[in-house]
């Protein structure tokens, strides 16, 4: 079994998602991370040293995790903390994040580039209240909304959620070669593309509005393994 677990950068949902491992007890938890942001995440690694573009988004981000009581990331980490609980493997599945960001701005047009980098300075001033509406629109529509940002942003969406769907996809099924039961923890609009990539496994899916609902509190369980080791494979 491979489940798909939703997630928002920005959201206070850590807990959730340790209740989601410690119950399922996977064998591996797949993060949509690459080693150096995990690293980053891990030690919190200041951004000054990265592109302009990559900035804006970490502290859009940053300030709005601090918006919904919590740090952006710390999902991810959530993730990794409760592998370590039920002994299970931490796999991080996703594309090397400079790399993909060089590809971006190389094949990205000038008018993309301008929509893209004023909607990130927009993004800077947009209030908690926003992003709930702009969720829900994509909640209530999420094919419609894909198809919108096809259109407005092609380059952006074919290497930013297409390729990086069908990598991380890839990754997934290569463990399923080794292992049965498998968790995947990933931003929330590439859990219908990587589970399509994944139609011909058993795969069940918990999208972020599912998740956000379900209770805090930690499950009654047994004892968990202290032991936690990861791998980019």
């Amino acid at each position: 079994m491979i489940t798909l677990i939703g997630v928002g950068h920005v959201f206070a949902i850590s807990d959730q998602v340790k209740n989601l491992i410690r119950t399922k007890r996977p064998q591996v938890v797949c993060i949509e991370l690459d080693p150096a942001r995990f690293k980053a995440l891990k030690s919190k690694v200041s951004t000054k040293n990265v592109p302009l573009q990559y900035r804006l988004l970490s502290y859009f981000q940053t300030r709005m995790a601090g918006k919904f009581g919590t740090e952006a990331g710390d999902e991810m980490l959530a993730a990794a903390s409760a592998a370590a609980e039920v002994g299970a493997k931490v796999a991080l599945i996703d594309v090397d994040a400079g790399a993909v960001l060089a590809m971006l701005w190389k094949k990205m047009s000038f008018k993309e580039k301008l929509q893209l980098l004023g909607g990130a300075f927009t993004g800077l001033v947009v209030s908690k209240e926003t992003v709930e509406r702009e969720l829900e629109r994509y909640e209530n529509n999420e094919e419609q909304y894909m198809e919108a940002l096809g259109d407005g942003f092609p380059v952006l969406k074919t290497i930013l959620i297409d390729d990086r769907n069908k990598h991380m996809a890839e990754k997934i099924s290569a463990l399923t070669t080794e292992y049965t039961e498998i968790l995947a923890v990933v931003g929330d609009g590439h859990v219908p593309g990587i589970a399509q990539q994944l139609a011909e496994k058993q795969v069940e899916t918990i999208r972020l509005r599912e998740l956000r609902k379900l209770p805090t509190e930690s499950p009654p369980s047994a004892e968990y393994s202290s032991s936690f080791w990861y791998s980019d494979q």
